[in-house]
């Protein structure tokens, strides 16, 4: 049998240049370079779903989320993150705009949940090129953090719906476990991406009925996606158009208010509407794939304020 090959991308991806273990230097050196005059930069990533539910008492819907995050941040990798890079007027990068990181990740070691998989399948994400070719997340994290898109006021970070994306992404840059606690996660946040919105919370903030998710806001918009849904490099770039979008139509002739909006994740952003909750043993327990790490549901201890995660959905 042939040797496996990172293969280019079709033509209708021209805007999305893939990027592996063998090109990740040159990549990163061509990103750095163009964000000196494109600076806001567009993020989504793409993970092996959820495994796990935390269980306790929380003060918060908040606090369940973020909980819900890191327990599964902390068991599971990262499989691909995207970034798009635009100017201040929304203009793209020339092309390629948009760089869609393949990390390692291999569906005989790694722990995942099955119908996420299923989807990311079908979406042509190829999991025997991540297990050959994919990329250390030490190695992206190396020179992520000599960038200069990371730790720096210079930069945008734009996202929809992002606890999950942050997370994962902080996970990589650390390599270290997220902060137990939601307050000191969002510290942690605000060093490493210090300028960051998320169009979901700007939107919900201002129209609380707006419904559905990235895909129908960018429909509604009249924004055009290029690439599959459920890869990371076509989202964020998606990502990126829309949050022009919403921009040019609910700023028209004002800038957004930092003080209102960055630094803010939907779910996670301790609104005043969300309040305490408790999660039993309701969560349908998923015995995870059999060739995963974990071969049984079980419990995940250690967290505060909880007795322990169950394995579920």
């Amino acid at each position: 049998m042939a040797p496996l090959h990172p293969r280019p991308p079709p033509a209708s991806m021209s805007r999305i240049r893939e990027v592996w273990a063998n090109n990740l230097d040159q990549e990163i050196a061509a990103l750095r370079d163009t964000m000196d005059q494109y600076n806001y930069i567009a993020m989504d990533t793409e993970f092996p779903g959820t495994v796990a539910r935390p269980i306790g008492s929380f003060k918060t819907s908040s606090d369940y989320q973020f909980q819900t995050m890191r327990c599964n941040v902390e068991l599971l990798k990262v499989i691909q993150i995207g970034l798009t890079l635009c100017d201040a007027d929304g203009n793209f990068a020339p092309e390629p705009c948009t760089w869609q990181f393949n990390f390692r990740f291999s569906l005989n070691e790694d722990m995942y949940a099955p119908d996420s998989i299923d989807m990311l399948r079908q979406a042509n994400i190829d999991f025997a090129r991540h297990e050959e070719f994919g990329i250390e997340p030490n190695d992206f994290a190396e020179l992520m953090i000599t960038s200069g898109l990371v730790l720096s006021d210079d930069t945008k970070w734009v996202s929809y719906a992002s606890q999950n994306d942050f997370g994962y992404l902080l996970k990589v840059l650390t390599a270290a476990p997220l902060p137990a606690v939601e307050s000191e996660f969002h510290d942690l946040l605000k060093i490493w991406f210090p300028n960051l919105y998320d169009i979901k919370y700007i939107v919900r903030s201002l129209k609380p009925n707006t419904k559905g998710g990235l895909q129908d806001l960018a429909e509604e918009l009249q924004v055009v996606r290029h690439g599959p849904a459920h890869q990371a490099g076509s989202d964020a770039l998606l990502t990126a158009g829309t949050f022009f979008k919403v921009r040019e139509i609910l700023f028209p002739n004002e800038p957004l208010d930092n003080s209102r909006f960055s630094g803010h994740i939907y779910g996670i952003s301790g609104d005043a509407n969300f309040m305490p909750t408790t999660s039993g043993n309701s969560a349908s327990p998923v015995v995870p794939q059999h060739n995963a790490p974990l071969h049984t549901p079980g419990i995940y201890p250690g967290a505060p304020n909880m007795s322990a995660y169950i394995y579920g959905r």
